[in-house]
């Protein structure tokens, strides 16, 4: 059985005065790395399909979670993308983020390159199964739904 995370800092729900709960205390963040090919364009991106015991379990999202007290978005994503998926932060390169903004928490998608090839790999219980899915396949995955809301977007910006 693969571990779960000790509780951190950051974990818990924050009730926020949009009328939802959102999991990090300070604010949450998450990787969309990206695999190009060899003229640059977008081809694929890593998703993690959520264990069914989690918040919107059995949907497919980024690795992400729960920002620490005083850890910027970029080192959430980072850490978070290597605790779920195994992906070394040395292997990526940052290129920009996007960021969600509600009246009491926030959410930062860390969108990366791929330097040397990944391998992503479950590496936690939060996680059914962590792989590559072609840009024209991420839409007819059962989507987080703030991740399905925020991908056109995303998918424009990559």
């Amino acid at each position: 059985m693969l571990p779960k995370h000790p509780h951190q800092p950051g974990d818990g729900w924050v009730d926020c005065a949009c009328g939802h709960r959102h999991w990090g205390l300070h604010g949450a963040a998450g990787l969309l790395l990206v695999r190009r090919d060899p003229d640059g364009r977008a081809e694929a991106v890593v998703l993690q399909h959520r264990a069914e015991w989690s918040h919107h379990g059995g949907t497919w999202g980024i690795p992400g979670g729960a920002r620490q007290p005083d850890e910027s978005a970029e080192s959430a994503a980072l850490r978070e993308a290597h605790e779920e998926a195994g992906i070394d932060a040395a292997s990526v390169a940052v290129r920009s983020s996007s960021v969600l903004e509600h009246p009491d928490w926030s959410y930062t998608t860390v969108l990366a390159d791929e330097l040397v090839p990944v391998h992503p790999v479950v590496t936690d219980a939060e996680s059914d199964e962590i792989r590559w899915v072609p840009l024209g396949e991420v839409a007819a995955l059962p989507l987080l739904p703030a991740f399905a809301e925020a991908w056109p977007k995303l998918r424009a910006g990559l």
